[in-house]
């Protein structure tokens, strides 16, 4: 199964208990900057190891899979263009990683740093990218509840479709970054 949770304001020890209640195995980092200034503990090297200590294993894939790419061609007046992005090498790399996981019966959470899953890439992109795999998302929403791909979707654009005729992703970050 593939999860998404972010970790927001939770406390590390209520983070783990939250994946060890779904019986994750290993987290994978989307975050493109894997590093908090509130929350020091999400840190890459430290979460590692406090993961670790937990039986849980850790992946970075946010060269991968990070919701601000270093490639400008990625964004659009500023913006993550989500389009753009499901369309580059290193994207299709990552997706891979993920499918793989799922096939071989890991039970994965794609971790980044937005509580709400509609308000982070997680859904809106990677969770819309595996959806058309044929791959469900389960999300660990900012209550520690499951919601759905399409029930997270259906928040963001009032039950809309978020692909437009031709396909193509209708969404992009909710930030300017560039």
């Amino acid at each position: 199964m593939i999860y998404s949770i972010g970790y927001g304001n939770r406390k590390f020890d209520d983070f783990v208990a939250l994946l060890k209640k779904f019986h994750i195995e290993y987290v994978i980092d989307v975050r493109s900057k894997p590093y908090s200034m509130t929350n020091q503990e999400f840190n890459k090297q430290p979460f590692e190891i406090l993961l670790s200590r937990h039986d849980i294993k850790y992946a970075f894939l946010g060269g991968e899979l990070g919701g601000r790419p270093e490639d400008d061609t990625c964004y659009t007046n500023g913006k993550v263009d989500y389009n753009l992005l499901e369309q580059k090498p290193f994207y299709k790399r990552g997706i891979e990683r993920l499918k793989s996981a799922y096939e071989q019966g890991y039970d994965v959470a794609i971790m980044c740093s937005e509580l709400r899953p509609e308000d982070c890439h997680r859904s809106k992109l990677i969770g819309v990218t595996l959806q058309d795999e044929s791959i469900k998302v389960q999300h660990i929403d900012e209550e520690g509840e499951i919601v759905d791909q399409d029930s997270v979707i259906g928040k963001i654009n009032n039950g809309k479709q978020i692909r437009n005729l031709f396909g193509e992703l209708d969404m992009t970050s909710r930030k300017k970054y560039k």
